[in-house]
């Protein structure tokens, strides 16, 4: 078994004892959510490459990167200072809201797809790349509970550029976020792009 795969399958206790459940109200969501729209769009579809689309995903995953951002453990100078004045019951509604918002699709991009689907699939055994779908599902579907993201129809620019900063360290302070550093560290320039267009175009 893939070193990484048995790591994160020890580590998805961890992870379901671990993160909050986000039982919110998506009602009470849409109202707070508003904030958000001028860079996530009024549905969590970012039309920015570089702003995650957040409709769609896993209410979990949602608010465990809120709260991240809230205590410092994920950096960033602009959702700080939004996360900072959201309640537990903030986050949750927030999450439960664009949980029920469909994602808009992407397209991979056809001469990456090809290398970007091996890759998702089957990982990079010479170079100890775990497959993308071992955590993230086969098609992109994640896993709310253990702490892995919905990735299907993800802008590729913002894929890439979570994978490059998993790679350099300036992500990972969580379990999950462990994982991805070790197999991010272990990816080329090349697979990293590949990969992300793949993820795009998955739905």
């Amino acid at each position: 078994m893939n070193r990484l795969f048995a790591v994160s399958l020890m580590l998805i206790g961890l992870c379901v004892s671990g993160a909050a459940a986000a039982a919110g109200n998506p009602e009470a969501g849409q109202q707070k959510a508003a904030p958000c729209a001028a860079c996530h769009g009024l549905d969590g579809n970012s039309t920015n490459p570089q702003w995650p689309k957040l409709a769609g995903q896993n209410p979990e995953y949602t608010m465990s990167q809120l709260q991240a951002f809230k205590n410092g453990n994920r950096q960033n100078p602009v959702m700080a200072p939004m996360a900072m004045g959201l309640s537990e019951e903030d986050m949750a509604d927030l999450a439960a809201y664009f949980a029920k918002q469909r994602p808009q699709i992407g397209g991979a991009d056809p001469a990456l797809a090809e290398a970007g689907g091996k890759l998702y699939r089957g990982g990079n055994k010479e170079s100890g790349v775990s497959a993308c779908m071992a955590c993230h599902g086969p098609r992109g579907a994640g896993n709310g509970p253990a702490g892995y993201p919905k990735l299907a129809g993800q802008h590729a620019q913002y894929t890439k550029m979570q994978l490059e900063a998993y790679r350099r360290g300036e992500r990972g302070s969580s379990p999950t976020g462990q994982i991805m550093q070790s197999v991010a560290k272990r990816m080329s320039n090349q697979e990293i792009e590949a990969v992300s267009s793949y993820i795009e175009g998955l739905h």
